[in-house]
């Protein structure tokens, strides 16, 4: 369940002009977020709905987002992301993961920010996986992990999350 975040970036911020979109567009991602999504807590598991809330802050080049993730009623996770954006490249962790701390890197390009995932310890037969953070509108983001099936190949979305602006 907790390889929801997985994250979130591309910044082409190489000129005084990019750096500004960069920055508008994390202050973009400010406020309180609430909603809902499925989550599988291996690729081959089946998908479990949870609901979320989490609290974003940002500054001209970083994003925390900090909440929580219920599924089952009884199974409730904290999670976190803390990315800093430097010459248009993002760089952090994610917490909240059973495997510990994870490092994430990445970019944005356009609306999305997509990050790679190292995890601490093996998940799906690696340490690696890929999450989106992708705005939607002016009051909508989604938070899309995916992880590669060690038995098919094939590509697995692992969490999707729908969230609003509170």
């Amino acid at each position: 369940m907790m390889q929801i975040l997985a994250g979130l970036v591309l910044a082409l911020a190489v000129t005084g002009v990019a750096r500004a979109d960069e920055a508008a567009f994390l202050q973009s991602l400010e406020g309180k977020w609430a909603g809902k999504g499925a989550v599988r807590v291996r690729t081959n598991s089946p998908a479990m709905t949870v609901s979320c809330a989490f609290d974003s802050s940002t500054t001209r080049s970083s994003l925390t987002l900090e909440g929580n993730c219920t599924g089952l009623i009884v199974i409730s996770r904290a999670l976190g992301v803390n990315l800093k954006s430097t010459g248009g490249k993002y760089i952090g962790s994610y917490t909240g993961a059973g495997t510990g701390v994870a490092r994430l890197a990445g970019s944005r390009r356009g609306n999305a920010i997509y990050l790679g995932i190292r995890w601490a310890k093996n998940v799906n037969g690696d340490r690696s996986a890929q999450i989106t953070l992708q705005k939607v509108g002016d009051n909508g983001m989604m938070l899309t992990t995916t992880d590669v099936d060690p038995q098919s190949g094939n590509s697995v979305v692992t969490s999707e999350i729908n969230l609003l602006r509170n």
